[in-house]
């Protein structure tokens, strides 16, 4: 049997909402629904976090996760990448006499996570001998029809003018990262070949939520109440 981690990114420096990963989300610190849906998985040998910060290793610890080891100061600043630090991750692991075959990196601020999708996730780097799966979500609004606004004029131009008489429904369907987790062969991602056989799940839209600024913050929690039914006292989910 295949030998799996979870591992959560969850520094201690975030800019834009301060103590980000472990800030009250809907009552509980934001990391705990990272944790607890790894969790219910059922299908990780560890669960880690890869952190800096004390505190954020308390609450990770608290709820149920690993901190074997704290990150180093190269991989906490605002430059580091989730590359870097899942590069150090496995090492020290290494260094440890401890090796994985497959892992899966979730995001701290991702409390839509649902634990049949990250197991999905799994199946399908296993089942497709991938060396890594990401979800995606599909763009509401075709980019192909975009505007971009001319520096000198002030004008506003479309970016790609051949597109304008052409159908929505006729544009090539476009997706982006849900920036929730990543699915990796271990051995692969060491040899740097995470980007080669890379393989989506698709997401609705209604489980994908950026939490960048405060805004989204706010955004965030009212969708997760709505989708637990729990605006205004309704019972029912949506």
């Amino acid at each position: 049997m295949s030998r799996n981690l979870a591992v959560i990114t969850a520094r201690g420096g975030s800019k834009r909402i301060p103590r980000k990963n472990i800030r009250e989300f809907c009552g509980r610190p934001i990391i705990e629904y990272s944790i607890e849906a790894a969790q219910r998985t059922g299908i990780f040998d560890e669960i880690m976090v890869s952190t800096d910060d004390a505190e954020i290793a308390e609450a990770a610890q608290k709820a149920g996760a690993k901190v074997p080891f704290f990150r180093s100061p190269e991989n906490s600043n605002d430059f580091a990448t989730t590359v870097d630090v899942l590069m150090e991750v496995f090492k020290m692991y290494r260094q440890n006499g401890i090796s994985w075959d497959y892992a899966c990196c979730l995001y701290p601020t991702a409390p839509f996570l649902q634990p049949d999708i990250i197991k999905k996730g799994m199946q399908v780097l296993m089942e497709k001998k991938a060396t890594k799966v990401m979800p995606v979500v599909r763009f509401s609004y075709p980019p192909q029809r975009c505007y971009r606004i001319e520096e000198q004029s002030g004008e506003l131009l479309m970016k790609w003018p051949e597109n304008y008489r052409k159908r929505s429904q006729d544009l090539e369907p476009l997706y982006h990262d849900c920036g929730q987790f990543y699915c990796y062969d271990v051995r692969e991602f060491l040899a740097e070949r995470y980007l080669e056989r890379v393989f989506p799940i698709v997401m609705d839209e209604m489980y994908v939520q950026d939490i960048d600024t405060p805004e989204d913050w706010k955004l965030a929690e009212l969708k997760y109440k709505l989708m637990k039914g729990r605006v205004d006292g309704e019972d029912e989910a949506l």
